[in-house]
């Protein structure tokens, strides 16, 4: 245990003194966002790309299974932002109401080719031939990346490919993106409840590949 990590508990409320200064330090920068946003300050977007791109991008190949189309979209998506930014109120965090945006597009997209389901709107397209490559590195390793090798994050890849959107996006968001399950439910418009339902229905489902790769995300959930 460091020393930080000791003091903390050793000094009444160190611990959630702690938590508390981070959770203001995240809600500050939240609203620091909404408010460059909403006064269209020059080159936060631009900043914003940079920060998010990579996880954005990660989400949208995962949620559309096709590149050609995340692609598309990923540019959608940030023109959304631009012109929509004053929309951002800062309460929540600002990828959580970015990966709203993102969902709300990958839906919009799939109506326009008149599907009646919400697993309809994200069936997985067929007509692109290139491979996925879901390696979107940015620098910053997740929960997955902390835990395994390449070989493994190759292989999560596919099994969660191999499971319907509605657990996958769940599992995406939770493991890889670290949204909390409140924040997911926001994201997803879905209820606490369903959250929790996709979140354990997707881990019993990936667990047998996980498990045979030696990866253990039970203390993650």
């Amino acid at each position: 245990m460091s020393f930080a990590a000791a003091k903390s508990f050793l000094v009444p409320g160190g611990a959630s003194s702690q938590a508390a200064a981070v959770d203001e330090q995240v809600r500050q920068q939240n609203l620091a966002v909404a408010q460059g946003l909403k006064r269209q300050e020059a080159g936060l977007v631009d900043e914003l790309i940079v920060k998010y791109q990579h996880r954005l991008m990660r989400y949208l190949l995962y949620l559309t299974g096709n590149r050609e189309q995340a692609e598309d979209l990923f540019q959608d998506v940030w023109m959304r932002v631009l012109v929509r930014g004053a929309q951002f109120n800062g309460q929540a965090r600002f990828e959580t109401w970015l990966f709203t945006i993102a969902r709300n597009m990958v839906i919009d997209q799939r109506r326009k080719r008149t599907a009646s389901s919400l697993d309809e709107l994200f069936e997985v397209g067929s007509d692109d031939d290139r491979p996925l490559g879901f390696e979107v590195a940015d620098g910053e390793p997740t929960p997955f990346d902390r835990v395994s090798n390449f070989e493994d994050r190759e292989h999560i890849a596919k099994a969660l490919l191999d499971l319907d959107t509605l657990h996958r996006e769940v599992l995406v968001l939770r493991f890889y993106e670290e949204l909390s399950l409140e924040e997911i439910a926001k994201v997803t418009k879905s209820h606490l409840s369903t959250v929790k339902s996709r979140l354990y229905r997707g881990l019993a489902m990936i667990r047998p590949r996980m498990e045979r790769s030696g990866l253990r995300l039970r203390e993650a959930v």
